[in-house]
């Protein structure tokens, strides 16, 4: 009998969401007590700030540029290498992937790709090297095992959930994508998947070696955890995030001083469609209503830690515990009102970049409890899977196993952003010693998906949207032991010059070339 991985995801979710990293609202004790008795990463960092790309390189332990799926809707070819398919062929893993996966695209009317198919047939798999499967998305919609299971099961407990993308105002405050949803906790998507995992857990036997994803689409939007939960936190008792400018004119004082189009979505000039419903426009965002967002988001967070707390509690019960590696992180980050935004998208900084991340190793390791300061990445998970499982880390994997104490060989971590959108918009960075940097490339605009095309989906009026074209010399630098908040953009400073030649210079220096051809968007998202 060897060690066994439960790999536990949540969806965009911030570094600060936790105890352990100072979150200070949403209590999440089993998070933190994974992170004291393991190690907790302090600078882990996305590869990109959206869904698909983010995962396809979990999954594969590649960057975007070389799996190709640089932004959403560009489908995962069905050849990828997969950690979890290594896991199985070489070292005879059990292996199960529950919760969101979202390598392939969720807009699929036709049942073009084999994750919808698998959901919407009932099948459990095989898929991408995982022998059972058992998809949930941002509740009962589309073509999932979890909106089939709970329209047949209990088809009078859909219409409590938000819909993703729908800007109508709700809640208390008028607030976007909110719902105090009278399902019943038990129903509610991250208990299903807790209940699934455990299900599955069950059908091993005492020495299968496995691994296990465990994929919460939480605390991603539309945030409606059950009514009965609200009681948790109260939106009237929250501060402003420390990230949020505390008055309109001073965030516009701030995102002027960056590149153009953040001012632009901030005032509606120009709407966030890679990340955010199309009409909604940050400006007009009340202080309350990001109160009450952020109290749902807080609920959600520590729902989803109790969810991990019975997981964890039968993989004990199973006597596996001390053979046990955990893992928990996420797939990029949230706005959650810094600069007074909300949501994610073509937006490098640290709201949507850094990444809670946590390795408890199995404790018969002896590993001492560490924090590493050092920067690591999303690209870094699959070779410490295969460390764990005793194999080599395959040439096709670019990262390389975490380290479970400081090392500083570990340099920088680097993000992309290739927008799926006519636009064009192109942007690479580089966190290294305390500074991040993003460098804008040329935007090729006309490539993608037509921004009326996708304004259209989601049931908006199809105007026309003024274009935001880089040439190329934009761009935002921070000193982030100074300016955590990542405020003053020093990317024109002639004072820091020789900083950001250097970085740009490593930059371009570490990334690996771009496949060609490039994969083509083919859906929305």
């Amino acid at each position: 009998m060897g060690r066994k991985i439960l790999f536990i995801t949540t969806d965009q979710q911030r570094y600060d969401a936790l105890g352990c990293n100072g979150g200070t609202v949403a209590r999440t004790p089993v998070a933190d007590a994974l992170a004291a008795g393991g190690v907790r990463y302090e600078r882990a960092y996305c590869q990109n700030t959206v869904c698909m790309p983010a995962r396809s390189t979990l999954l594969t332990g590649q960057y975007p540029r070389t799996h190709g799926v640089v932004a959403n809707g560009i489908p995962l070819p069905p050849d990828a290498p997969s950690v979890a398919r290594h896991l199985r062929d070489s070292a005879g893993y059990r292996t199960a992937l529950i919760g969101k996966a979202h390598f392939e695209p969720i807009s699929d009317p036709g049942l073009r790709w084999e994750e919808n198919r698998l959901g919407a047939s009932g099948r459990h798999g095989p898929y991408r090297g995982f022998e059972h499967v058992e998809f949930a998305g941002h509740g009962p919609w589309g073509k999932t095992h979890y909106a089939r299971w709970l329209k047949r099961e209990h088809p009078g407990r859909r219409d409590g959930f938000a819909r993703i993308f729908d800007g109508t105002p709700r809640g208390d405050t008028g607030a976007p994508e909110v719902a105090y949803n009278p399902v019943p906790r038990g129903l509610y998507h991250t208990d299903w998947i807790a209940d699934r995992v455990i299900a599955w857990l069950d059908t091993l036997d005492p020495d299968d070696d496995w691994l296990c994803w465990m994929s919460f689409p939480d605390p991603h939007h539309p945030w409606d955890p059950p009514a009965a939960e609200r009681h948790r936190v109260d939106w009237r008792d929250l501060d402003l995030p420390a990230g949020h400018p505390g008055s309109a004119d001073r965030a516009r004082e701030i995102l002027a001083a960056k590149p153009a189009h953040w001012l632009a979505w901030y005032e509606g000039r120009v709407p966030n469609l890679d990340g955010a419903p199309g009409d909604f426009v940050p400006a007009r965002m009340t202080a309350d209503q990001l109160r009450e967002i952020s109290a749902l988001i807080h609920i959600e967070n520590e729902l989803l830690d109790e969810a991990c707390g019975r997981v964890l509690a039968r993989i004990a019960e199973r006597g596996w515990d001390a053979d046990t590696d955990v893992f928990l992180t996420t797939d990029h980050g949230e706005f959650q009102g810094d600069f007074g935004l909300l949501y994610k998208g073509p937006y490098h900084v640290d709201s949507l970049m850094r990444l809670p991340l946590i390795w408890r190793p199995a404790p018969a390791t002896g590993t001492a409890p560490a924090v590493v300061t050092d920067p690591v990445g999303q690209i870094d998970l699959a070779p410490t899977f295969c460390r764990i499982a005793g194999l080599p880390v395959p040439e096709w994997m670019q990262g390389r196993p975490l380290p479970a104490a400081p090392d500083p060989t570990r340099e920088r971590a680097l993000c992309e952003w290739d927008s799926q959108l006519d636009h064009g918009l192109r942007m690479r960075s580089i966190y290294r010693d305390g500074w991040l940097l993003t460098a804008y490339e040329p935007s090729t605009p006309g490539e993608g998906i037509p921004t009326a095309g996708l304004l259209r989906h989601y049931g908006l009026p199809a105007v026309e949207v003024p274009r935001i074209v880089y040439g190329g010399d934009e761009g935002e630098l921070y000193n982030l032991r100074e300016d955590p908040h990542q405020w003053r953009n020093l990317w024109a400073d002639p004072g820091h010059a020789a900083i950001r030649r250097e970085m740009v210079e490593d930059l371009y220096d570490n990334l690996p070339s771009p496949r060609r051809p490039p994969l083509a968007v083919e859906a929305m998202a």
